[in-house]
């Protein structure tokens, strides 16, 4: 049975640097220590792996076989110290690293665009892994460590994870263009309970809010079909198979193209408040501080009920 040998890579670097430059009195400069203190260490290393590695002739050292073969792999060791130095200095400068964050369908496909190609902008190399789910799906994911921030609306609170305010959205009622109701000037949530509702998935924020919003009118709304799918909820829609309520500038295309309509509810406006999710005592990486700081940079200070398209619209004429 082998003996177990415990490498000590203050002598194996000793010994690099004697090898390389077969001189004790230049390895003892490159280390910034003493002639002795090199033929010492090497001497150390010789006796613990039981080799002679250095052959004296003269006044000149030579490498015997087996001290070649040693320099071969462990001059490898500290190419690869190097390396992972440099590694180090490109994660803490952001000249490489991943960036993992969270949102909901809507914002993965309406405003993360925008949100990322801003921080590419400042970061080119940080690759980047978008996670979509709904608000709830993408709390947990903050907690199983998969993502470090999301951008969510705060459907519940959680004494692990800090949510900064970022925007408000509001939630508007769409309709197919010839829907009965579409002709109305406004519509109260009454007129809506005998409507086939097409609701967001469980877990959604947008589908708290609209219950809540129908529960404080004690109202039963009668779900016809429960989707993610937002894109789906508008064709669906559109079609008259139900009515649905949506966030207001994911239908701002079909309503401009009055392929959709949209009703006020009468004396009531329902929004979702979004937030900047991570968990409060971990500490972000480097990139995840940086799209951090991106975020709180552009959020309104003055205006906490910014849209995020209002945001991005009063970002794009700074630029500008």
């Amino acid at each position: 049975m082998r003996g177990v040998l415990m490498l000590n890579f203050n002598q194996l670097r000793v010994f690099c640097q004697t090898a390389r430059y077969l001189s004790c009195t230049r390895a003892a400069e490159k280390l910034y220590i003493t002639q002795p203190a090199v033929t010492a260490q090497i001497k150390l290393l010789e006796d613990s792996c039981n080799l002679k590695l250095f052959r004296k002739k003269g006044r000149r050292i030579y490498l015997t076989d087996e001290g070649k073969t040693l320099y071969d792999y462990a001059a490898k060791v500290f190419e690869y110290e190097k390396e992972i130095e440099n590694l180090i200095d490109d994660l803490k400068e952001l000249k490489r690293g991943m960036l993992r964050l969270g949102t909901s369908k809507t914002y993965a496909r309406y405003f993360m665009p925008f949100l990322i190609t801003s921080f590419r902008e400042a970061y080119p190399h940080i690759k980047i892994q978008l996670d979509e789910g709904s608000s709830l799906d993408m709390i947990h994911s903050l907690l199983d460590l998969k993502n470090e921030l999301a951008v969510i609306a705060k459907v519940e609170d959680n004494p692990d994870i800090c949510f900064t305010p970022f925007s408000r959205e509001e939630l508007v009622l769409i309709l197919a263009p010839e829907h009965p109701l579409a002709r109305k000037k406004y519509i109260t949530l009454a007129e809506l309970a005998g409507e086939p509702l097409i609701m967001k998935e469980r877990g959604s924020a947008t589908r708290k809010q609209v219950i809540a919003a129908f529960d404080d009118n004690g109202i039963s709304p009668e779900i016809l079909m429960e989707t993610s799918n937002a894109e789906f909820i508008k064709q669906l829609v559109q079609r008259g198979d139900g009515v649905s309520f949506i966030v207001k500038e994911a239908a701002a295309v079909e309503l401009q193209e009055k392929k959709l309509v949209t009703v006020p509810i009468k004396g009531q406006k329902i929004f979702l408040d979004v937030s900047i999710a991570y968990l409060k005592n971990e500490q972000l990486s480097p990139s995840a501080q940086a799209f951090l700081d991106i975020l709180l940079k552009i959020a309104p200070k003055e205006k906490p009920g910014e849209s995020i398209r209002t945001i991005m619209a009063r970002m794009l004429s700074q630029w500008k």
